[in-house]
Formats: structure tokens, C-alpha cells, sequence
């Protein structure tokens, strides 16, 4: 028995060894087998939510006494798997998002020090006053969804017919990537909108005629081989060089140099979610509705081509130009035909069997779908907490609170997502997704008309200003020797 004890408390300090940083972060380690211990299934109920007007620390939500921080994270198109370590100074509360106006990114500011807590300024819905940075002319609060003026309903029949023809597509792409078809000789750089451990994301335009916009993520070789993320870099070009979704960053460019791998992908000017979702304090709920379809139908497509995304959360959602999602960072997304071990995530999006260690399938995203759905109503993800540890027991115990505001509807849908035992968690059951868009939540929702993009997004981001942070530009060193030949042969 004392063995036993003994590997387990062994098992949880590596966990939380590999895991903790001061923030809300990626983790990425290989399979690590462990059990938490009895203190999981104690009787002490979650810890409640912070009250109106409350805010958080940089560890989490914590005291209700501190001055919420200036903070971005600069995460979407580029995965940051180490924190900067040091604390934001306070500054007066905004409703608007406040900026940076210089920063090295190797040495970030005290007061925009990258997190991934959520610091709620209010405790209702942002309305788009006068005074606000989302005016009405941009948001409109009393979308009713549904209100497309053709709701037409199609069978399973023909989804099912057309997401076997993508699944073909998908196929056909994935035997036959695409080749190095760009330099960087044919882009002109205008700025870093993005660090991270990996290297950085550039907004360039390229040369040719359209000069269109691209969003240029560079990733060191050397780097990536020390993190030991070749094979998640090497599956993120070649799953996403196949993918053809609305909802989904498209993969336009792939090259690179004795030095850097390059992935050249679709720009989204209206900014992360993260950004926006901390400005309007919480989302009204047909907001989350909207946002939650568009989720729910990338999953479908992914689900089926055999893709789990395992990395949902609001860093990793742009906002395109029509105010639709764009998803993005598909560094953690894997084709699985059975199950898969592998830890990775972000600790308040992990589902319980990947903690757990008990082989994982889609479910996981379903998992994560119903904490982003709770996060995007509520300001505040279901589980937080001071240290790792103690979030990975939270959601162990599968004990969730709701707010107050959240209607009958949105509750049980959320019980059915965050459901611990997965022989009853909706899209993991015999009907698939369609348990999640048959739900009553989603009574009035028009998928198909989501899909065509024919409903009035409720948000439209303002472009004519930069929705991503400001940073020091840093030069690309090149070297003269190829680095890594064999381990990025197939890139």
C-alpha cells in the first residue's frame, strides 16, 4: 500500500513538474501514467466564481480584492509552451482592451506579461454604448438566431454524402501534400503579430499582384527539435494543408530555409477571441450560441476525416473580417483511428480521461467544447484554481457550478458536455454530434445557413485598427548550413 501511495504522489509532482507556470499555458509531454489521489473525491464543493466586478491575479482566479492587469495573449497562430515568469504590474481597470505599445518579445513588459487567465472587467454583457470600444454600428445585441429567411433542413443523408466526399478529398490531400510552394524573398514584412517559444508569426504581404495578407508563422528548427515537437510540427503542415473548412485557418504557404520552417496561413484581422471575450465581459448567449455552431460543425468535419483538435479554447479562435470563427494552431491535432495517450493541452480544457491517462479519442474536443461554451457565457472557465494540480482534480470530480444567468437549456447541454463518464458524454454516444445540434439549446439554430455564413454575425470587428499586440521586431538570422536535414525531410 505504501508503494503504491508512494508512486502516486511520485507521478503527481512530475505532472505538476511539467505543467506549472504561473499562467494558463500549453502542456506537452509524452504519455505519463498516474492516478489522482483520494483528495479528488473529497466533499469540499468547487470554489465559486468571482463576484461582479471581481477580478484575478495572474495565478488563476484568486483574490476579489486585486486590480485587474493589462494582459493579452498572443497564442493563436503560435503555441507558447513556456511562460515569461514574471508578474504584470496593476494598472486601472478598462472596458476597452488596453495595448502595449512596444515590447521584446523575448523580454516582455511587466504589464502585458502573456497569460492565459481570464480577467473579468464586468459582470454583464458589454451593450456598445457611445463610449465603448464596440460600438452598435459593430455589435448587434438583439440578434435572434435562426433569422435567415431560409431555414432549410437537410437530411443526415446528405451531410453524411458530403462530409464523405471532403473525407476524400481529405484523403487524397493527405497521400499527396503539397510541395515548398513560396520563399521568403516573395513576401514583404510588415510586423511580429505573435511570439512564442517556437519562434514567431509575421504579418507579410506577399509580392504577387493581390498582394494579399498572409499570416507568416516561423518556427526554428532548432527549437522544435530541443522541445521534441517534430512530430506535432510535421503533423500540424500536413493535417492542415488538407483541411477545407469555412471555420478553419487555410494553409496557403509552405517553405523553408537552412533555419526556420515557414507555414504561410490564412489572416484573420479581427483578432482573438481571448482579446474580444475579455472586453465584452461575458457573451450573451446567442452569441455563444453563434460561435458554439461554428465549433460544432468544424468538429463534425474533423471528427469525421478522423481529426481530433485537442487545443479548443478562445486564444485559438480568430475573428475573420465578417465576424465569423476562424480556427486556428493545429500543433496538437492528430489523426486517431482507436485512441491516443499522449498529454498535451491547456490544463483548464483537459478532459479527465487525458489527466487520467486512459487512452483518449474526439471526446476530448466535446470535453473542451463545453468549457469554451461555459467560459464564453460565464467570463470564467468551469474549473480554476491557484495550481494545476488542484484544476485537474476539479474536473476529475466533474462537479460544475452555473451562474445564475445561464437558462435551464445551456445547463443541461453543459451537464451532457462536461459529463466525466464517456459512455454518456453527447458526441461521444451512438448518434454522434447529433445529440449537440438535435439539443434543445440549439432548438432555433439553422446549421446550415451558419455554414453558408448567411446569418448576420452579432459581433463584426473593427479593422481599421491592429486587434494583435505590438512588439519589438527581432531580424531572422539564416545560417549557412542546413540544420536538421532528416529530421525535417518530409516538411
Amino acid at each position: 500500500m505504501c508503494s503504491v501511495r508512494g508512486a502516486q504522489v511520485f507521478f503527481l509532482y512530475i505532472l505538476v513538474l511539467y505543467s506549472y507556470k504561473p499562467n494558463r499555458h500549453k502542456i506537452s509531454t509524452g504519455p505519463l501514467l498516474y492516478s489522482i489521489m483520494k483528495r479528488v473525491n473529497s466533499p469540499e464543493s468547487p470554489r465559486s466564481p468571482p463576484p461582479a466586478h471581481s477580478t484575478v491575479s495572474t495565478h488563476s482566479y484568486q483574490s476579489a480584492a486585486s486590480t485587474p492587469t493589462e494582459s493579452s495573449s498572443n497564442r493563436s497562430y503560435l503555441r507558447l509552451n513556456k511562460s515569461t515568469g514574471q508578474s504584470p504590474s496593476p494598472s486601472p481597470s478598462s472596458q476597452s482592451v488596453q495595448r502595449s505599445t512596444s515590447r521584446s518579445p523575448a523580454t516582455p513588459t511587466s504589464s502585458d506579461t502573456v497569460k492565459r487567465s481570464f480577467f473579468r472587467f464586468n459582470s454583464t454583457p458589454l451593450s456598445g454604448g457611445s463610449n465603448s470600444t464596440y460600438s452598435n454600428s459593430f455589435f448587434n445585441p438583439n440578434l435572434t438566431m435562426g433569422q435567415t429567411g431560409s431555414n432549410v433542413k437537410r437530411s443526415q443523408s446528405d451531410i453524411q454524402t458530403f462530409l464523405d466526399k471532403e473525407k476524400e478529398k481529405f484523403i487524397e490531400k493527405i497521400e499527396n501534400p503539397i510541395k515548398q510552394n513560396g520563399r521568403l524573398e516573395d513576401f514583404d514584412l510588415i510586423r511580429t503579430i505573435g511570439t512564442g517559444s517556437f519562434g514567431r508569426v509575421l504579418l507579410v504581404t506577399h509580392r504577387n499582384s493581390t498582394h494579399e495578407k498572409i499570416a507568416l508563422k516561423i518556427l526554428d528548427k532548432q527549437v522544435v527539435v530541443k522541445m521534441k515537437q517534430v512530430d506535432h510540427t510535421l503533423a500540424e503542415k500536413k493535417i492542415l494543408q488538407a483541411l477545407s473548412c469555412p471555420f478553419i485557418v487555410k494553409l496557403l504557404y509552405t517553405f523553408k530555409d537552412s533555419s526556420y520552417l515557414y507555414l504561410g496561413l490564412e489572416y484573420a484581422p479581427g483578432g482573438e477571441m481571448f482579446t474580444h471575450l475579455r472586453a465584452f465581459g461575458r457573451y450573451t448567449e446567442d452569441m455563444t450560441r453563434f460561435y458554439a455552431a461554428q465549433i460544432v460543425l468544424a468538429f463534425e468535419y474533423l471528427h469525421h476525416l478522423g481529426v481530433i483538435y485537442r487545443d479548443l479554447k478562445p486564444e485559438n479562435l480568430l475573428f475573420a473580417s465578417d465576424g465569423y470563427l476562424k480556427m486556428t494552431d493545429f500543433g496538437f491535432a492528430k489523426r486517431v483511428k482507436d485512441r491516443t495517450w499522449t498529454l498535451c493541452g491547456t490544463p483548464e480544457y483537459l478532459a479527465p480521461e487525458i489527466i487520467l491517462s486512459r487512452g483518449y479519442n474526439k471526446g476530448v474536443d466535446y470535453w473542451a467544447l463545453g468549457v469554451l461554451m461555459y467560459e464564453m457565457s460565464a467570463g470564467y472557465p468551469p474549473f480554476f484554481a491557484d495550481q494545476p494540480i488542484q484544476i485537474y482534480e476539479k474536473i476529475v470530480s466533474g462537479r460544475v457550478r452555473f451562474p445564475n444567468h445561464f437558462t435551464v437549456d445551456l445547463k443541461d447541454l453543459l451537464k451532457n458536455l462536461l459529463q466525466v463518464d464517456l459512455t454518456r458524454r453527447y458526441g461521444n454516444l451512438k448518434p454522434g454530434v447529433r445529440d449537440i445540434k438535435e439539443h434543445r439549446w440549439f432548438r432555433d439554430m439553422d446549421f446550415i445557413a451558419i455554414y453558408e455564413k448567411s446569418i448576420p454575425a452579432p459581433f463584426i470587428p473593427r479593422t481599421d485598427r491592429e486587434n494583435y499586440e505590438i512588439y519589438e521586431e527581432q531580424p531572422l538570422t539564416v545560417s549557412s548550413t542546413e540544420r536538421y536535414p532528416r529530421e525535417f525531410a518530409d516538411f
